[in-house]
């Protein structure tokens, strides 16, 4: 006999009430927390909101002069921090930074992998070289970090945080490398989190909207230069469209702390997703017309920094450059 769908729905909705109720939330303090691209941005707001629950952190970064300034200011607030220069593309480097926090803490409780990469232009100038490039950092090196991190996670009944991001849900124009990439991180947290729940192993992926994290500028342009980074930086700055870094932070912590398998951050991702899900054409054909209204490709194999394609407007944007002089990004 078939249950009415309602008797269903009620059934699914007493199922996840419950597990919210009884699974008791995972107490962070005295926790050894691993956070690559822990030194600015994104990283630096995860790091500020692990340190306010009571973790010791170990920030992963490919600067010094960067991790420095950042484990500076989180000792200021009282953190326990202790940092390890590397590049998350070098698996000898992923080694030295859970060595660092067993050197410190003697423990490995907690990997986040933050750390990535954002390009931004046609698809046309985009070489199979730029897609390998950000599938290394975004999703490759995840997957090396934890395979490199599981005997210590499993010996702490230890848990991971994804960052991917609703690109991994939805592609969006001018973003496509950076999409699939996000694509495969977010597949990723889905297969670690069913196969690792065996080991005492939680996996959460989160998949946020644009955050003022003060980024732009380091992110990755082609094609027309000031047009591509204009449009960009101004999104990732304009209020109901981007969310806080530091809202952010809260949110993705707080999905660790529940345990959550995947969870959408911010409103605007939240809709993409449901658009995708409920109209997969529609979505589709409104991106295509959100990429008509995007800049034509070059045809050339040029790449700047977003810093080098600032202009008087994306430079003077109060919202920019006040999340670049918060998270660390304004050297």
């Amino acid at each position: 006999m078939r249950l009415p769908k309602r008797l269903l729905l009620l059934g699914l909705g007493a199922a996840i009430a419950a597990r919210h109720q009884f699974i008791p939330r995972y107490d962070l303090t005295g926790k050894s927390v691993l956070i690559t691209g822990g030194s600015r941005g994104l990283g630096l707001a995860l790091a500020r909101e692990f340190a306010a629950r009571g973790a010791r952190l170990t920030l992963l970064a490919r600067s010094g002069d960067d991790l420095e300034r950042a484990a500076a200011g989180l000792r200021e607030q009282g953190a326990a921090v202790t940092t390890f220069a590397g590049d998350v593309t070098q698996q000898d480097d992923l080694e030295g930074a859970i060595q660092q926090a067993l050197r410190e803490y003697g423990a490995l409780d907690v990997v986040v992998n933050n750390a990535g990469i954002i390009q931004t232009g046609p698809v046309q100038d985009m070489t199979e070289d730029d897609w390998r490039e950000i599938m290394e950092v975004n999703a490759f090196a995840p997957l090396r970090l934890i395979r490199a991190a599981y005997p210590q996670l499993k010996t702490a009944g230890g848990r991971v945080l994804i960052v991917s991001s609703v690109g991994g849900k939805v592609a969006v124009p001018h973003l496509g490398p950076y999409s699939m990439s996000k694509f495969a991180s977010a597949g990723l947290g889905a297969a670690l989190n069913a196969e690792l729940a065996r080991d005492g192993i939680s996996v959460t992926t989160v998949l946020p909207a644009l955050m003022q994290t003060g980024s732009p500028k380091n992110a990755v342009i082609k094609g027309d230069f000031e047009k591509e980074y204009a449009w960009f930086a101004t999104l990732d700055n304009t209020p109901l469209v981007s969310m806080p870094a530091d809202t952010a932070a809260r949110q993705m912590v707080d999905a660790l702390v529940r345990g959550d398998a995947e969870t959408m951050i911010g409103l605007p991702a939240l809709a993409l997703k449901y658009a995708q899900a409920l109209a997969p054409q529609l979505t589709a054909d409104l991106m295509g017309l959100t990429n008509r209204l995007l800049p034509g490709p070059t045809g050339k194999d040029e790449r700047r920094l977003g810093a080098e394609a600032e202009t008087e407007l994306t430079r003077n944007n109060p919202i920019k450059r006040a999340a670049e002089e918060r998270f660390n990004q304004d050297g």
